[in-house]
């Protein structure tokens, strides 16, 4: 809704400000200028973009747009998943997981927390690395490295597709010149015209110009800035869960360890200390 809005005041005030100023609207349709440019932006991209790239570009896109997934329900399933797989892990040692973290999808624990079982990557990152944390001995100096390492290659996947469309709508200018000097191309051969005649022609290709530079900064650029912000956010959440492992590795009580990584989410909708103890206590009070 807030990406709405936000479109909406753009859209209000460009074209509410050239019509205040005595603009026609119809002088932006200019179905030619806009093929040129949206069709010249499209194939650039599709070059320069191997399909994998393209789709996740898509996926980002529409969880850009849309609502936030990050919700302090989400936050709450997260912390108390996490909880109860440490609690398992204090109880039966690692191996009392493998019931629950070969198939998460058959596991009734995994079930009780629909939000995360629906993202296929966070369950993956969890399975896989209480996976690697039973195969063998693994103090927490080793863990927390080669979860770093692993995060930075996840978060350089995450934010190729929002820098390729970055760099996308850095060209939208250049296409729009494109259009604009094709625009003069087509004016030069009416030469001979009425004055009227090679007016429309000029403000046509100037239009394309325009077009180059709204998209640029007026779609594409923040389109681009909100898909990278949606990733930092992902990126939080993965942070979270790491810490959580490495401080379970370093031997913390299970609340304290939960609580370590509860700091590394989105500031936005975090929630405190005493909102994650009452979570624990009606856990307990529950089970």
């Amino acid at each position: 809704m807030q990406k709405l809005m936000g479109l909406i005041v753009v859209l209000v005030s460009v074209v509410g400000g050239y019509m205040m100023s005595g603009g026609l609207l119809m002088a932006f349709w200019q179905p030619g200028e806009l093929a040129i440019i949206l069709g010249a932006g499209a194939g650039a991209m599709i070059i320069a973009n191997p399909r994998s790239v393209l789709t996740e570009m898509w996926a980002q896109m529409r969880q850009a747009v849309g609502k936030s997934i990050y919700t302090a329900e989400f936050q709450q399933q997260l912390l108390m998943l996490l909880y109860e797989l440490l609690e398992l892990v204090q109880d039966g040692g690692l191996k009392a997981l493998d019931a629950h973290i070969e198939v998460p999808e058959n596991s009734a624990l995994f079930q009780r927390y629909p939000l995360i079982l629906a993202d296929r990557g966070f369950i993956t990152f969890i399975s896989d690395n209480f996976r690697l944390m039973a195969m063998g001995k693994i103090n927490e100096h080793e863990l927390e490295g080669i979860l770093e390492q692993e995060l930075q290659a996840m978060e350089d996947q995450l934010l190729v597709p929002s820098r390729s469309l970055q760099r996308t709508a850095e060209a939208m200018p250049g296409f729009g010149i494109c259009a604009a000097v094709l625009g003069i191309i087509i004016t030069m051969q009416s030469i001979d015209g009425s004055i009227a005649l090679i007016g429309l022609k000029v403000a046509a290709a100037l239009v394309g110009t325009f077009l180059g530079v709204f998209f640029c900064y007026c779609f594409l650029d923040p389109l681009a800035n909100a898909m990278e912000q949606c990733m930092k956010k992902r990126m939080a959440v993965l942070e979270c869960i790491r810490t959580v492992l490495v401080n379970q590795v370093a031997g913390k009580p299970t609340l304290l360890a939960v609580d370590a990584g509860r700091k590394m989410l989105p500031v936005e909708s975090k929630p405190t200390f005493a909102t994650l103890d009452g979570w624990v206590n009606q856990l307990s009070e529950n089970a």
